[in-house]
């Protein structure tokens, strides 16, 4: 039986989208760097269901972590350099090294350390051609939620409301409609 790793692998070799796009990104050289969020759990999904045809991307998030040049137009100078090779594409370049200021957290460490304070748990995934020309995958959180067809708020990303509104405009519900919102249970102190 192939494992969950395995079978992630195995989708995105064969998707050619997929493939063009992670070798697309990997001669930029980026420490540290995926294509992750939707590019990866969008796929999950899609296969999860059923479809042939892999859903179309509104973008293809790539993080890297460079704490030695924060800023913006690094960020744009990198999708710029991606859309030079694929103009198709809808490039998006995050560098991970400054998103802890967006939600008051310390600094973070690496890319792994950012996804993990994602907002949902199977959203936390990237992808990547490493050195040896292999596929290989940063799960933070895991890949269990990615298989349970569900849609879980991550602990780490302690507001609601915004996993609510994300749940709501993404029509992940709509598009994969065997998908379920995993409600965390609130814990009540009971008095004795």
């Amino acid at each position: 039986m192939i494992n969950r790793e395995q079978q992630i692998i195995t989708w995105l070799r064969e998707e050619p989208l997929h493939m063009r796009a992670l070798l697309q990104a990997s001669p930029l050289g980026l420490n540290d760097a995926w294509l992750a969020a939707g590019f990866v759990r969008n796929l999950v999904w899609d296969r999860l269901h059923g479809y042939e045809n892999a859903t179309p991307l509104n973008d293809i998030d790539v993080v890297y972590f460079n704490p030695e040049d924060c800023s913006v137009a690094k960020d744009e100078h990198y999708e710029q350099l991606l859309l030079e090779k694929s103009p198709d594409f809808p490039w998006s370049v995050k560098n991970q090294a400054r998103m802890h200021e967006r939600h008051g957290h310390a600094p973070y460490v690496s890319s792994a350390q950012a996804m993990s304070h994602w907002v949902e748990v199977e959203t936390a995934i990237g992808a990547r051609i490493n050195a040896a020309g292999q596929i290989e995958l940063n799960a933070p959180l895991g890949l269990d939620a990615l298989f349970t067809f569900t849609i879980t708020p991550n602990p780490r990303h302690a507001i609601a409301a915004v996993f609510a509104e994300r749940v709501s405009s993404k029509g992940w519900l709509a598009r994969w409609p065997k998908l379920r919102v995993q409600v965390p249970i609130e814990r009540k102190s009971l008095s004795l």
